[in-house]
């Protein structure tokens, strides 16, 4: 009798992650022969009430009920989370900001702003991204670093629909392919004979080598 109502709670989550799924269909659009990706955020703006419900489903969850999930489903939620709450960053600031880093590099860094309430305390963005996503020994899957998406022109697009755990091989795989056949980040320079590659290999290094 006790367990039911937790049962029919834990149901309600819905990991088809729809809500924002309809939002980025109707929000973004592919370019470049779909290897990028814009925001169309005066329109978003105009359903920002629609991402805010969004993203109170994701703050309902506590971290018990996530801890039961399947681990596809984990990663699926956590790399939603971040991208919805990057969206709803520049939000706030719809239209006065150009760049993500108008927030601040140093005081008002967006990345470590505690505006997130996820799994019972509060969060910014490098907490999801480099404490949760990225943690050693729970997903180890460096394609995250192609669906993670900072709203920066340095990072990789904005993907046109969600992630979800039963296709998120596939979606992970298309997103490290669109990633590296953009030109913009990775060519080769038959001139100089080199590969070119974007700073993510650098920066996250660690990540592709491991393992």
């Amino acid at each position: 009798m006790l367990a039911l109502p937790f049962a029919r709670a834990h149901a309600q989550f819905d990991h088809q992650h729809k809500a924002w799924s309809d939002l980025l269909k109707k929000h973004v659009v592919l370019i470049d022969g779909g290897k990028a990706s814009q925001v169309r955020y005066a329109a978003l703006a105009s359903d920002r009430e629609q991402l805010k419900a969004y993203l109170a489903t994701l703050s309902k969850v506590s971290r018990d009920e996530f801890n039961g999930w399947a681990k596809k489903q984990q990663l699926a939620f956590l790399i939603n989370a971040y991208n919805a709450h990057m969206v709803e960053l520049i939000l706030t600031r719809y239209p006065n900001i150009k760049s993500v880093w108008d927030f601040g590099k140093i005081f008002n860094n967006p990345f470590k702003q505690r505006f997130i309430r996820l799994l019972d305390r509060d969060m910014h963005l490098d907490d999801i991204e480099h404490g949760m996503i990225r943690a050693t020994g729970v997903y180890d899957d460096p394609r995250i670093h192609f669906a993670v998406s900072c709203a920066s022109i340095g990072c990789p697009m904005l993907r046109e629909e969600a992630y979800v755990a039963g296709r998120l091989d596939r979606q992970l795989e298309q997103q490290t392919q669109r990633f590296l056949a953009d030109r913009s980040r990775n060519r080769f320079d038959p001139a100089g004979n080199a590969l070119e590659v974007s700073e993510i290999f650098k920066w996250y290094s660690v990540d592709f080598t491991s393992g």
